[in-house]
């Protein structure tokens, strides 16, 4: 299990155990996320509740790792070189964005492709809220609100009633903002990210499912966390919303997954 074949560095901190990625001197660190339960969701109190954030139980068997970032400009054009889709290209760990879930999907596969051993994909839902939450069972997973100290969204509308913070009006290269209890940075705000999901409104009372087993649009994909336009609400642990599977904002990246 640990390390996998495709590491070129591994080992263990005070977030756990992590190991990196290193393709064409870019690296990409991964953390180790623990099988566990968690109540996916949020409670009918939560502020900015939306009724698709029913509440279930999620049970995981078995852990996974997950890119401790967003996936970089830097790695991007490690695949497809002098092809970057962003708008602000005004640093290499900006994440890469202005990408549809489809142009991830093919991103994937060639990474896929290019490293032996190495088989990269897209969260589930239940996995980014799992990960993004990290023992949390707050709106965010650093408490009840967020300022711009702690993540990047839209400044001018904050949660709760919270005063107004900065709104930087673009992304910021990965690692700017403090990691959450396991490692992972920029969970909430600065880029929307994809999730493997297609779009389900509900889930039944109970569900210990963690992908749908049916979807109410084939086509429409699930991103999480909000984005550095996006108020602050929309960064919350349990907001899901969906978007076309070929749409391409500047608002939009994705983070990978390894199977553990």
């Amino acid at each position: 299990m640990f390390p996998l074949a495709w590491a070129s560095e591994w080992g263990e901190d005070g977030y756990g155990l992590w190991q990196t990625l290193i393709f064409n001197n870019v690296r990409q660190v991964f953390r180790w996320i623990e099988p566990g339960t968690f109540l996916m969701g949020s409670p009918e109190t939560e502020t900015g509740r939306y009724d698709y954030e029913s509440r279930r139980r999620v049970d995981f068997e078995s852990g996974f790792w997950l890119a401790d970032t967003a996936v970089t400009q830097a790695l991007w054009l490690q695949v497809h070189p002098d092809d970057n889709p962003s708008r602000h290209q005004e640093h290499p760990d900006f994440p890469v964005h202005r990408v549809s879930w489809d142009d991830a999907q093919a991103f994937i596969a060639q990474l896929n492709q290019a490293i032996p051993g190495f088989q990269g994909r897209l969260p589930s839902e239940a996995e980014w809220e799992y990960a993004c939450r990290s023992g949390s069972d707050t709106p965010f997973n650093f408490g009840e609100t967020i300022d711009s100290q702690q993540a990047n969204f839209n400044g001018d509308y904050p949660y709760a009633n919270a005063p107004k913070c900065e709104f930087r009006g673009k992304p910021v290269p990965v690692k700017s903002l403090p990691a959450n209890a396991w490692g992972l940075y920029e969970m909430h705000g600065n880029v929307w990210e994809w999730c493997q999901d297609a779009w389900r409104e509900g889930f039944s009372a109970g569900s210990s499912v963690d992908m749908p087993l049916s979807w109410d649009s084939p086509n429409e994909r699930i991103a999480r966390g909000g984005s550095w336009d996006a108020d602050a609400t929309f960064a919350r642990s349990a907001y899901r919303y969906h978007f076309d599977k070929s749409q391409r904002s500047e608002f939009f990246g994705f983070r990978l997954l390894v199977d553990g």
